[in-house]
């Protein structure tokens, strides 16, 4: 387990709630089904932005600088 996914699953149930916010369109079940997993999160923004993973990385990347 890689130092970014132990952060991830350590403060997920602290940001889950911040993670559907930012990312407004993403689903509370979408949400759920990351299950923590930073992989996870990454492949929903990807899904429901329409967006390529390098694109959805950088989204997710301005997430961690704001909560984590």
């Amino acid at each position: 387990m890689t130092q970014s996914s132990d952060k991830w699953e350590g403060r997920w149930e602290r940001v889950k709630g911040k993670a559907r916010e930012h990312f407004g369109r993403l689903t509370d079940d979408d949400v759920a089904q990351a299950r923590g997993k930073r992989e996870n999160l990454l492949g929903k923004i990807q899904e429901k932005y329409g967006e390529t993973k390098e694109k959805a990385e950088e989204m997710l990347k301005d997430f961690e600088r704001r909560h984590f």
